[in-house]
């Protein structure tokens, strides 16, 4: 179950997870930004069978605030989820933006943070299909050539922006 947000991020109900998708109901998400000691920043694919943004690439782990989660608790689980470690550091929260891409999919409110750890990473392979970890410069030169998640890209724009 999600928590269904109103423009000003405010609870106003709840649905399932394929229903908040499926009707395009504005719900909560956290993106986290994996870096190593070295400053490298976590890639992946994401599988052929992910039910948003398929097969394409992003530099955030993440994904889906469950009803009643907060950003912090979700942004701690989706992190060790996705990257398979456990004694994770809390993500440090930089940010929260609307995300509304290009009106098919709805809109969701986006909580971006970040995270360096030292840890060895064991994706979820259902999740993941392939990953590395690319310094910034090597990032920046793969974002023209690799098919990216939309609201990664809107994320790490931001992130960008801000530094």
């Amino acid at each position: 179950m999600l928590d269904i947000v109103d423009a000003e991020d405010r609870v106003i109900g709840q649905a399932a997870r394929g229903e908040a998708y499926a009707r395009g109901l504005r719900h909560r998400c956290a993106f986290i930004l994996a870096r190593n000691p070295a400053g490298e920043v976590f890639v992946h694919r994401r599988t052929a069978t992910k039910l948003v943004f398929p097969g394409l690439y992003d530099m955030f782990v993440g994904g889906v605030v469950g009803a009643g989660e907060s950003y912090d608790e979700a942004a701690l689980r989706e992190a060790e989820e996705e990257l398979g470690v456990s004694g994770l550091p809390q993500p440090t929260p930089l940010f929260r933006f609307l995300y509304e891409g290009d009106g098919t999919r709805g809109s969701w409110w986006s909580a971006v943070y970040e995270v360096t750890f030292d840890l060895p990473v064991r994706p979820q392979e259902e999740e993941i299909d392939w990953h590395a970890f690319l310094s910034l410069d090597e990032l920046e030169r793969r974002l023209g050539e690799w098919a990216w998640t939309p609201d990664g890209l809107d994320a790490f724009a931001r992130w960008r922006a801000r530094r």
